[in-house]
């Protein structure tokens, strides 16, 4: 099985499965990482484990629909079988969905349906919640939307900061998602 990893910033989510394809936690071979943003650290991460890193936004191609065309294309010409968003800050558009449907998962930082979208923990911290959590669904055509795989609660802490909420549900993104992306990738 040929996995391609989408993200868009910083990759600790990235980093954190290749070390499990590396170690052979995760069925399959990480073969590509594909990134929006040029300049983001996800790329820097990607050299380290020597994984092809192909980078590119929508202005570049023009548009959204010539982007999902590109992509597309790169996922056919690497024989990509599978997707996993790791931070990927952008909507999958009809011509991924259709060739990859039931192939592609996202971990959210969140406990949905609560908090779809951006900015899920900062919004659960102001709203006083108790607690918040981390989602891994496979995505559908929606926001944060699709089938649910697996979710664990984050509690919210009466003195949590954004910045220590966030490292919280960032720990436990990264205990689960090779943990389930391992599970999902030993059925196919």
């Amino acid at each position: 099985m040929r996995v391609a990893i989408f993200a868009s910033g910083n990759g600790s989510n990235f980093e954190v499965l290749a070390q499990a394809f590396q170690a052979k936690k995760i069925a399959g071979n990480l073969v590509l990482l594909f990134c929006d943003h040029p300049d983001a650290y996800v790329i820097e991460r990607a050299k380290k484990y020597k994984i092809k890193t192909v980078s590119f936004t929508v202005k570049e191609c023009g548009g959204k629909g010539l982007y999902e065309k590109k992509i597309a294309q790169l996922l056919e010409q690497e024989n990509i079988d599978f997707i996993a968003l790791a931070g990927y800050m952008r909507v999958i558009g009809p011509l991924i969905l259709s060739k990859y449907e039931g192939k592609i998962v996202n971990i959210h930082p969140a406990y949905l349906p609560e908090y779809p979208g951006l900015h899920s923990i900062e919004r659960a911290l102001a709203d006083g919640k108790q607690k918040t959590g981390v989602t891994i669904h496979y995505i559908d055509s929606g926001v944060d939307s699709g089938p649910i795989i697996a979710q664990e609660h984050v509690a919210i802490l009466a003195d949590d900061t954004l910045e220590t909420l966030e490292q919280r549900v960032h720990a436990c993104e990264h205990r689960m998602y090779p943990r389930v992306l391992a599970q999902i990738l030993e059925k196919r």
